[in-house]
């Protein structure tokens, strides 16, 4: 890679990041009757299926303008590719694909293409925590240290000398597994912001993928926390830290943990750190735009990540390859308060915990411009609609670096998964999380 296609792909991984961070997209209703509760259970008991949209209350052809919007960026040179996936009430009733896989190889974009979906790892991960935490493995209050002994005696930046030296003092109380799981501990990322910190992390190469989950905790050991724990939301490597944890408190890898206690129930067989050579065929192309706005296929990160090979280094905050399907199979059981097609993952109230507001009272959202919005347990949370331009209170969601989206509405018990391989830059990538939103309730007639 050139230098000059170098710095505009640095740029376009932190500009989309920032954007996956930024996604505005929301709370439970718990059940009010003895006969609405059981109701609920049978239903998040019965397999997922496919049904008109009209058996849900939405409108077959309003729910075709997701497509036909995603089809209009396609044609517009915006965009190589999409998937575009909802359920209501346990029932899939739009599952559609446009565009290429693969301009270059004109490979027709399908509903079963892979997709590098990045921090929509992290929600994944939260979940294998908190299958931990039923387990009492762990309590949300204990100190991190208490499990990462590396990191007892951690130090806080503290601003600079004369000399332009870092000034560190002690935490002000340690790091807990709950600030962990929701962006507050301290730690950072070394890509959203300009510190002292951040650039020891990258000269480090904090997840350097030629390392392994070990390495990393070694490195994060020897380094300051950017801010003191509880202190702000601050996008990090903490999910990473939590597939550590994961190692840690189950004694198995983190995969293996993943595939036996995740994947293999949920029916997620195209779910995993790399791509085996027999689905190669089936592996999006990654894009970014060139200054004139054409499309340029170019993998993410300098291309240091493999995905044909198996991963050394299995990254909980951004590692997993994953298909629509199976994306829409790990939402709905969350919807569903754990369950899907009979499998228990976990129980309703541990769901429930996942998706309330774990930040420190001081702190009143996540910033970078996602209004209304704070932040349970690897998941952003609408709080306030009107603020988000969203519909539900308590809808939850995330985002992946190169465009994946997906949100979770319990109130109009609806899940949307979208799937593009797309980075932006100078040329920003289109609003497909917004334009989807208004096109899928607009499509609802009847709501909850």
């Amino acid at each position: 890679m050139t230098q000059q296609k170098s710095k505009f792909f640095t740029a376009s991984v932190k500009s989309h990041f920032i954007l996956a961070a930024c996604v505005a997209l929301a709370a439970c209703s718990p059940a009010s009757t003895v006969n609405e509760s059981s109701q609920q259970i049978s239903t998040s008991s019965a397999a997922l299926q496919f049904a008109a949209p009209e058996e849900v209350g939405m409108d077959s052809a309003r729910l075709d303008r997701v497509t036909q919007t995603m089809q209009g960026y396609v044609d517009d040179g915006l965009l190589a590719g999409v998937v575009t996936m909802v359920a209501r009430d346990n029932k899939i009733v739009h599952f559609e694909s446009v565009g290429f896989r693969d301009i270059e190889a004109e490979a027709t974009m399908t509903n079963d293409a892979l997709f590098r979906i990045y921090s929509m790892t992290k929600p994944i991960t939260g979940v294998a925590m908190m299958i931990l935490y039923e387990e009492g493995k762990f309590r949300l209050s204990d100190p991190v240290e208490k499990y990462i002994p590396e990191f007892a005696n951690l130090q806080v930046a503290a601003g600079e000398d004369a000399d332009g030296n870092l000034i560190t003092e002690p935490q002000n109380h340690k790091m807990t597994i709950r600030e962990l799981m929701s962006h507050s501990g301290g730690l950072s990322y070394g890509l959203f912001s300009q510190s002292k910190v951040d650039d020891m992390y990258n000269e480090v190469n904090v997840l350097d993928p030629d390392s392994n989950l070990q390495d990393m905790i070694d490195k994060l050991a020897a380094l300051p926390l950017r801010q003191q724990p509880g202190s702000m939301w601050h996008y990090s490597v903490s999910v990473d830290v939590q597939g550590y944890l994961v190692e840690k408190l189950s004694g198995q890898g983190f995969g293996e943990f993943l595939e036996e206690r995740i994947f293999e129930p949920l029916g997620m067989t195209d779910t995993d750190f790399y791509v085996p050579e027999e689905k190669a065929s089936r592996f999006a192309q990654v894009y970014g735009y060139a200054p004139n706005g054409d499309l340029v296929a170019q993998e993410a990160f300098g291309g240091t990540n493999d995905y044909l090979v198996d991963q050394e280094f299995e990254s909980g905050g951004g590692g997993l390859v994953s298909s629509t399907m199976d994306y829409m199979r790990f939402a709905q059981m969350v919807l569903n308060g754990g369950i899907l097609d009979g499998e228990r993952i976990l129980a309703p109230l541990t769901v429930d915990i996942m998706h309330r507001n774990q930040l420190p009272k001081s702190v009143a959202g996540i910033g970078l411009g996602a209004r209304g919005t704070t932040f349970g347990l690897d998941f952003a949370i609408i709080e306030d609609p009107v603020e988000a331009e969203s519909y539900s209170k308590g809808e939850f969601y995330w985002g992946g670096a190169a465009g994946t989206w997906f949100w979770i509405d319990p109130v109009e018990n609806l899940v949307f998964v979208g799937m593009i391989q797309q980075f932006g830059g100078a040329v920003p990538v289109p609003d497909v999380r917004g334009s989807s939103r208004r096109m899928v309730y607009q499509a609802i007639m009847v709501p909850k």
